[in-house]
């Protein structure tokens, strides 16, 4: 890793007016601001005397969690080609310009959303729950998905290699647990191998509302560094780990979780229904990476730090004993879900 720190004071400054990237005599006259709460990276948000906006990302090699994780600073690169690949893919405007990457130092810069702008997952957290915006969620990711299966020959070049995704996300989320929990080692294993295995199509693999910015009522996704060709049902998984988690923890708002998590399952599903990658088969495959991603954000490496211990030990429980006999749907998944977790009336 270069000694260069984005978040110095000075640092950044000194290094786009070395690079060329601002002329010298503007570099003293940058706003910067340090955007906080990102665990695997450097982030600083650079506004030019121009009126120009740009986030600069610089990787972390020691992630900022409570345990010891480590990760290859090179995964920003990987997030580039992401970037590019996805523009491709999504609605306009839903993923941002890449306006240069840095291999040297580890970083890219991309253009900034324009404020006024809200991070999705803290609306979320203070219970405001739009229909229109859980649409577009399970809409951006039906069209990586649908695009990256018709484009897979083609994303194969960048996006085959799977060390980044064992390293971020298998390891600290399936193997880490499975070390942890003994009684969901087989079920967790089992799954990281099948994820390991798949190559079906584009992959996001953080496809999480932290992610994702909310401007003039779209959705802006951030955050491709876990980008491959894989098994789609891993995002699935993920994405309503974050609704029914956040269902467990807002017990008066838990009705409008339980509704967002299905509808979001079933818009993304009517939108792919002819694709050749969906199906019962697929369904069944999200409904076991959601455990796996229940139990994972509850006890592995990377916990929902809104869940208090008594959450997580709740939600984990919850997760280990639907593991038993999963679910063979979303729908039932949702239901068995918040009758196990059992505080207020989450049923419809």
């Amino acid at each position: 890793m270069s000694e260069l720190d984005i978040e110095a004071p000075g640092a950044l400054e000194r290094y786009l007016a070395e690079r060329g990237r601002v002329p010298a005599i503007d570099s003293g006259r940058l706003s910067l601001q340090v955007l906080r709460g990102g665990v695997s990276n450097r982030t600083v948000r650079v506004r030019l005397p121009t009126g120009e906006e740009w986030v600069v990302k610089q990787a972390l090699a020691k992630l900022r969690v409570s345990v010891d994780w480590y990760a290859d600073p090179a995964r920003i690169h990987r997030e580039a080609l992401g970037m590019e690949a996805l523009r491709a893919l999504v609605p306009p405007g839903a993923v941002v310009r890449l306006l240069f990457e840095d291999e040297e130092n580890h970083l890219l810069v991309m253009e900034a959303v324009r404020e006024p702008f809200e991070n999705w997952k803290e609306t979320l957290l203070a219970g405001r729950i739009a229909d229109e915006l859980i649409d577009q969620f399970a809409r951006i990711l039906a069209a990586i998905h649908a695009g990256g299966a018709r484009r897979r020959e083609l994303l194969s070049r960048d996006f085959s290699d799977k060390s980044l995704f064992a390293e971020l996300r298998v390891e600290p989320y399936y193997t880490y647990t499975a070390s942890r929990l003994p009684e969901a080692a087989d079920f967790l294993r089992t799954l990281a191998a099948e994820a390991m295995e798949a190559s079906q199509t584009l992959v996001h693999g953080d496809y999480s509302p932290k992610n994702i910015l909310v401007h003039d009522g779209r959705l802006v996704l951030l955050d491709h560094e876990v980008i491959h060709l894989g098994d789609p049902a891993f995002d699935l998984g993920f994405s309503l780990t974050h609704l029914l988690s956040k269902a467990h923890h807002l017990p008066d708002r838990r009705r409008d979780f339980v509704r967002g998590a299905r509808r979001y399952w079933n818009a993304y599903a009517q939108a792919v229904a002819d694709e050749p990658f969906a199906g019962e088969e697929l369904e069944r495959r999200a409904v076991r990476h959601t455990l796996g991603c229940l139990l994972a954000r509850a006890a592995g490496r990377s916990r929902l730090e809104y869940l208090d211990e008594g959450e997580r030990s709740r939600q984990a429980k919850a997760a280990i004993g639907l593991m038993a006999r999963p679910p063979a749907e979303v729908g039932e998944l949702v239901e068995r879900f918040v009758d196990s977790i059992g505080e207020g009336d989450g049923n419809d």
